[in-house]
């Protein structure tokens, strides 16, 4: 599946990293996989399964949080801490058809000051990469 990434330049506050990208399978098909384990891990990152609106998640790397919102083939939002000491962040995912593809719209919000941007963008870059190739 192929992935492109659309990002306007000067388009992010100094606290957030957006990535839009445009894959090339059905609405349905990417919402299929992101309900199954090898999907949210593929985008979230390894040992990593949200549940219900509150419940909380951990990931093999260190990071952790909770599932803020959960709209099926719509959304999924989580707090993001990225490792025990850090401060809360948010990962706010939006779905939407685009033609016979999908569109992803990933914001990851309310950075500190000494977040690294592009490591971070590397990191959602590379999940979305992930979940276009299931």
């Amino acid at each position: 599946m192929s992935i492109q990434n659309e990002i306007a330049e000067g388009a992010e506050a100094s606290d957030t990293v957006a990535l839009d990208a445009e894959l090339a399978k059905p609405l349905s098909e990417v919402w299929t996989s992101l309900t199954q384990p090898a999907g949210i891990e593929a985008l979230f990152g390894e040992g990593v399964q949200l549940g219900a609106k509150g419940d909380p998640w951990h990931g093999a790397d260190g990071t952790y949080g909770v599932t803020r919102s959960y709209h099926p083939a719509e959304q999924i939002r989580i707090s993001w801490h990225a490792h025990q000491d850090a401060p809360a962040t948010v990962v706010d995912v939006q779905f939407r058809e685009a033609g016979a593809g999908t569109h992803i719209s990933l914001r990851h919000e309310h950075l500190p000051g000494d977040a690294d941007h592009e490591g971070l963008r590397a990191r959602w870059q590379a999940g979305l990469d992930r979940l276009a190739a299931l």
